[in-house]
């Protein structure tokens, strides 16, 4: 069965099975897990159903050096999983120090010896669109892929992620042969240049939470200035990586400009992050290891960092919000993507008038919503990421209960196989409490009262993270008046998780630095170099 028929093959089989059964939509696809699972809102029973095994071929375990897979200098792999089950989907070259200097070594030559900085910025920019034509072709053969690795709804991985990756792609290919200095007027007979140079070898370590969106906001601005790239997948997540470097190479990408390293953070990771040949280092991730990454950079060749960090976002639902609305809304900036996103509305701040109607309807929100295999038509939430975030959650939602936050719905373990939360709200959440404070990562919001906007100004900033916010309301004043006092980011009114190509997205305070997207993401692989002439008799200046 062609992967590339997978998504309309799933819609059809999908459709038989709501009249003839479950056993329709199992035989069709013709393979399944031995690992039942139910699908059903969380609160209810429903008959089990088996887990769907996408039927996508998985060619690309090794790392990308120099144009070639190749296995680890150590021959060692690691294991990556389906997080449904905790099964095993594949074994992958497991990197570490020598695998990375292989890499920088080829990544530098490319810089220095090889065609791409030197090829015309419309060339390079005929690469990247190919390369999006690729991704297209191949989008839902990567959206499986994806889900399958990650556990994320699969109608999230193909309606919203890939349409927005080959639009980066696009964005980026637009921005190649845009990419230029300026003439500086003097103080005197000089003629005065800047030049936008490529910054050399870039170090990319991104996430798990959306390996292919964080590799098109790494790789798309560092390719469109002209530089060579050294990326380290998380470990968690590595398959999807791998898949489209291999396309990159089919549009026409030379050899050593894109090198893919699998491996853990305390190796490979922090071998990228001190190397003493890379030039720029840019990553995605939590905030304790971004201090970690920024501190090696420092104390190698002192590198330019971006990070991407994380966030305690708040959303805030004023007295005049139409609340079924904002009730939805608030379940989305929380929920999607499992709760694992580093700008989600995790601080829920609900206006002490419409408070106690709000919580009812949060709760039956997220009583309704749909757990279970993320490949089914209409499942809202899979399972988190691995083991360790599964317990880190559940942990957290201990600790609710224990500061005596009132459990409205969830709490627990959502079945008995695979890595599946319970959707789980708290109401009467104090700032003090360890949920309030800390970003959980997972599908736990927190419903906070307030009283006026000077009161919820002072509380949705006191947090050390910076990274977005919502604001609900009807009134263009209130709004304004948010917006310009929240210290995000990023703020969304009336509306939450908009990206879009050209929108910068960064964080103030412990959320990182620098801004990833948009035209303010190029500044992060350039240098500018300043150049001056004297000029003879010049006719003006």
């Amino acid at each position: 069965m062609a992967a590339r028929r997978f998504s309309s093959l799933l819609s059809r089989s999908l459709a038989a099975s709501s009249t003839s059964g479950s056993s329709s939509l199992l035989s069709s696809l013709g393979r399944s897990s031995s690992c039942g699972r139910s699908i059903h809102r969380f609160s209810t029973a429903a008959a089990a159903e088996e887990l769907i095994i996408p039927p996508v071929q998985i060619n690309y375990t090794q790392n990308l050096i120099n144009g070639q897979f190749v296995d680890a200098v150590s021959g060692k792999t690691f294991p990556t999983y389906d997080p449904r089950t905790a099964e095993v989907i594949a074994h992958v070259a497991e990197g570490d120090a020598e695998d990375i200097n292989l890499a920088v070594a080829a990544a530098r030559k490319a810089f220095d010896e090889g065609p791409w900085p030197r090829m015309t910025a419309y060339e390079r920019s005929r690469i990247l669109l190919r390369f999006a034509d690729l991704l297209e072709k191949h989008s839902d053969e990567l959206a499986a892929l994806e889900t399958w690795n990650n556990g994320k709804p699969y109608e999230q991985a193909a309606k919203s992620e890939l349409p927005l990756i080959i639009r980066l792609f696009h964005y980026y290919a637009g921005w190649a042969d845009k990419i230029h200095g300026l003439t500086v007027p003097a103080d005197g007979d000089y003629h005065v240049q800047t030049l936008h140079e490529p910054i050399g070898v870039a170090g990319q370590i991104i996430p798990w939470n959306f390996p292919l969106v964080m590799f098109a906001w790494k790789v798309g601005p560092a390719l469109a200035c002209g530089n060579t790239i050294v990326l380290k997948t998380a470990e968690q997540t590595p398959l999807t990586a791998l898949f489209v470097a291999k396309l990159f190479h089919e549009a026409g990408l030379p050899p050593g400009v894109l090198n893919i390293v699998s491996g853990y953070g305390p190796t490979a990771g922090a071998a990228l992050a001190s190397h003493m040949d890379v030039d720029k280092l840019a990553f995605t991730g939590s905030t304790d290891t971004g201090k970690i990454v920024l501190e090696l950079a420092a104390r190698s060749n002192l590198k330019p960092v971006t990070l991407e960090l994380g966030g305690k976002s708040p959303f805030i639902v004023c007295e005049d919000a139409d609340l079924d609305q904002a009730v939805e809304l608030a379940h989305f900036a929380l929920f999607f993507n499992q709760g694992q996103c580093c700008c989600a509305g995790s601080r829920t701040y609900v206006h002490e008038r419409v408070h106690d109607e709000f919580i009812e309807k949060a709760k039956a929100r997220a009583v309704r919503r749909v757990v279970g295999d993320p490949f089914k038509k209409g499942v809202e939430q899979g399972p988190q990421i691995d083991s360790e975030q599964f317990e880190k959650v559940l942990r957290y939602i201990r600790a609710g209960i224990k500061s005596n936050a009132t459990l409205e719905c969830g709490g627990d373990r959502f079945g008995s196989k695979g890595y599946f939360i319970q959707p789980t709200v708290f109401s009467n959440v104090q700032d003090d409490m360890l949920i309030a404070q800390d970003e959980i990562f997972g599908p736990v919001q927190s419903i906070f009262k307030f009283k006026d906007l000077d009161e919820v100004i002072r509380r949705a900033n006191a947090t050390r993270y910076g990274l977005a916010a919502g604001v609900f309301t009807k009134n263009l004043d209130t709004a304004n008046t948010l917006t310009r006092a929240l210290r995000a980011g990023t703020v969304w009114i009336n509306c939450f998780d908009v990206f879009d190509a050209a929108i910068p997205f960064g964080g103030y305070k412990m959320s990182g630095i620098g801004r990833e997207k948009g035209i303010y993401s190029l500044n992060n692989y350039l240098q500018v170099k300043a150049v001056i002439t004297p000029l003879k008799k010049a006719a003006w200046l």
